[in-house]
């Protein structure tokens, strides 16, 4: 159940809902009554997960960004589309970035990004994070 609960707090970190997943991660892996490895990749899988939700998002709703529930406002993605555009896509590897880096993943399904250049720098980055808080805890 615990395993659950953190791929879907990790899927939640992801959109632009404010969940924190690096501390979830971070306080199951200092209890240690978790396989650790096994953590790590299910918060990097739910991570990367609700980063390609977004990007779908981006990739089939490029009108629908001006209605009151779209999830991202304009001064996010505008945030986010000036990294892009400085930056092209290697500013994927930013996506675990707060505020700007689920806004990010949007854009880059806005701009027709290719999927496997998207999925390949997102896990970079996102996986890398977790790596991260695995070795210091």
């Amino acid at each position: 159940m615990i395993y659950l609960s953190l791929f879907a707090i990790s899927f939640l970190a992801a959109t632009i809902l404010p969940f924190s997943s690096e501390l979830t991660l971070a306080g199951l892996i200092a209890t240690s009554n978790f396989d650790s490895l096994l953590l790590l990749i299910v918060a990097s899988f739910g991570n990367i997960l609700g980063s390609v939700v977004n990007w779908v998002l981006g990739f089939y709703s490029r009108n629908l960004s001006t209605k009151k529930w779209f999830p991202f406002k304009d001064k996010q993605i505008e945030s986010s589309s000036k990294w892009f555009n400085k930056f092209g896509k290697w500013s994927l590897l930013f996506a675990w970035v707060p505020i700007i880096g689920d806004p990010l993943t949007l854009v880059a399904g806005l701009l027709r990004v290719r999927f496997l250049d998207f999925i390949i720098l997102v896990a970079i980055g996102k996986v890398s994070r977790y790596v991260l808080i695995y070795y210091l805890f």
